[in-house]
Parts: C-alpha cells; sequence; structure tokens
C-alpha cells in the first residue's frame, strides 16, 4: 500500500455506526403544520377577552379589570404561540436548548401572565350567552367546585408541577415526545397546565386563608427551585449526551451534542431562579406593604371553587 494512503487511513478512522435509536428521525408534526390552527386559536381568545374586558370597564360595571392586566393576558398568549405555533418550535427537535425555552415559555413565563391577567370574567362575559349559560351550570355544580378547590391545594399545585418537570426529561420519555404527534401534544399540555395550577397560589395567595399562609409562599417557590436546580446541574455538568437522539442532529449556531445540553441546563437554572426570585421578593413587599392595592386583591379571595361559581353567575345575570 502506498505511503500517502496509509498515512490517509491513519489521519480519518472510520466513524462508529451510531445505535439505530440515536439516528435522525422523522417526525410527524411539524411547527408549520400547526402554526395556523394554533395562531387561529390564539386570535380567537385574545378576541373573546377584548370583548369581555370592554364589557367590564363600562361605567355601570361593578368590577373593573386594568389595561395591564389585558396586557398581562395578552403577553401570555403570544408567550404561547411563540412556544408550540412560531418558528421557534421548529428547533424543538434538533436542539435541547430550544426544547428548554419551549419548555420555560409553556411553564413558568406564560401561566402567571395568564393568571395575571384574571381571564375568567373577561373570558366568560366575551362568549356568547348560551355557553354562558352552559358553563355557568357547569360552574355551580358541587363535583366541579369541590374538583376545583381539590386541584388548586398548594401541594397539588407544587406536586403536579414538579412531576411533569421529572417525568418528561426522563430520556424515554423525553424520545417518545418528539417521536409521536400525540404525545408531544400531551407533553406541551401536561407543562401548560401544570404550570396554571403552579402559579395559581403564587398569583392568588389572597385565596388562602391565614397571614402565615401567604407567607408560606415564599417557601413554596423556595421549594420549587430544588428539583430544576437538580436538573439543570445534572444537564451542566454531566460528561455525558443524556438524549442521545440529539447525536444525530445537525450541529446548529455551532453547538456540539453536549454543548447544546450544557446551554440547555445553564439556561433553565438562571431563568428558573431569576423568575422565582422577582417573585418572592414582590409578594414579600406586597406582604410588608401597610395596605394592599385594591386592584391587585379583586375577586381573589375565597376558595377557587366557590369564587368560580360566583364569578360565572354574576356574569350571566350580567349577560
Amino acid at each position: 500500500m502506498p505511503h500517502w494512503k496509509l498515512c490517509l487511513g491513519m489521519a480519518s478512522p472510520k466513524r462508529p455506526e451510531l445505535n439505530p435509536s440515536h439516528r435522525a428521525m422523522t417526525y410527524p408534526h411539524h411547527a408549520a403544520c400547526v402554526s395556523l390552527p394554533t395562531s387561529a386559536g390564539l386570535i380567537i381568545a385574545a378576541l373573546v377577552y377584548i370583548r369581555g374586558w370592554l364589557r367590564v370597564r363600562r361605567p355601570d360595571s361593578k368590577y373593573s379589570v386594568g389595561a395591564w392586566r389585558v396586557i398581562s393576558f395578552l403577553l401570555g398568549l403570544f408567550l404561547i404561540w411563540t412556544a408550540i405555533g412560531s418558528p421557534v418550535a421548529r428547533l424543538d427537535y434538533t436542539l435541547l436548548t430550544a426544547h428548554m425555552i419551549k419548555h420555560l415559555l409553556l411553564m413558568t413565563l406564560a401561566p402567571p401572565l395568564i393568571l395575571l391577567g384574571t381571564p375568567l370574567r373577561p373570558l366568560l362575559l366575551g362568549t356568547p350567552q348560551r355557553i354562558l349559560h352552559v358553563c355557568g351550570l357547569l360552574f355551580r355544580s358541587s363535583p366541579v367546585q369541590q374538583l376545583a378547590k381539590d386541584l388548586t391545594h398548594p401541594a397539588i399545585c407544587w406536586l403536579g408541577a414538579t412531576g411533569a418537570l421529572v417525568a418528561w426529561h426522563v430520556p424515554d420519555l423525553f424520545v417518545l415526545g418528539l417521536r409521536s404527534e400525540m404525545w408531544h401534544w400531551i407533553e406541551q399540555a401536561s407543562f401548560f397546565a401544570t404550570g396554571l395550577l403552579f402559579w395559581w397560589p403564587v398569583v392568588h395567595p389572597l385565596s388562602i386563608a391565614t397571614k402565615w399562609s401567604q407567607w408560606s409562599v415564599l417557601l413554596y417557590l423556595f421549594l420549587a427551585t430544588l428539583p430544576c436546580d437538580i436538573l439543570s446541574a445534572f444537564l451542566v455538568f454531566c460528561d455525558r449526551v443524556v438524549y442521545p437522539v440529539f447525536l444525530s442532529s445537525p450541529q446548529s449556531f455551532g453547538l456540539s451534542a453536549v454543548e447544546d445540553q450544557q446551554c440547555a441546563g445553564a439556561l433553565m437554572w438562571t431563568c428558573v431562579t431569576v423568575i422565582y426570585l422577582v417573585a418572592g421578593t414582590l409578594i414579600t413587599a406586597r406582604l410588608l406593604s401597610p395596605k394592599s392595592s385594591p386592584e391587585w386583591s379583586v375577586r381573589q379571595s375565597g376558595p377557587p371553587g366557590v369564587s368560580i361559581s360566583t364569578t360565572v353567575r354574576q356574569d350571566v345575570e350580567v349577560a
């Protein structure tokens, strides 16, 4: 064999074969296929909310929803669209960092903005009267009120969000969410739903009866950082690729699979810590203030099931 061929063979060894489960996958779902219905649904929700808000802010209305709450609700809808309907969603299958951005948008950023918009009354008033009447019958039923009360208990909210976070980052379930369109939507829906549950005791602390319980929201936020810190630290400091499916993905933005994993973990670590710290600071400032803002406390007291029932009944009367 010529010397130059021998040197060439030594300089460029044969690339090892990837495990079949690590090779590139053909994804049945794509952001371009779902962006139109997703955008349409979010636009309809925004229009219904604005229609109801315009009725709430009438001079003869007993209830007021400030303009800043409208902005908060619409911004929350925009973040949902960014996560599941925008071009950012297309990177979910090639970059773990993009997946982490979607997770943060659906679970950590959009839910508190939606809840700060106090969406129940504007959405109900914005719907046609027949639908509002059906909602009234539904929410006035005792089982629904009890279910709402149970689901919004702080322990259930914390366990639900923590369970969704941990479960969907187990490698087998993670890959299942990438391979299956149905499971992909279940994953996204569970992130958003548990995000709403998690942020309920934080955004609506006055639904908890005692002053001590309101201070316990700070402990609630601190405990919520622990599973996020453990998962993100594992991603940052692990010296192997946790999700081998990304080994077969093209290197985007010049990141290797390990560097992408470290970036995703660092992003989660930083964002969750900062957001929870900001929330805790705002809650502390509100609790230490001599007088709580009336705008903050509007329709936030009382058990969730009872307040929903009362809201629906009053809105049916208004409609």
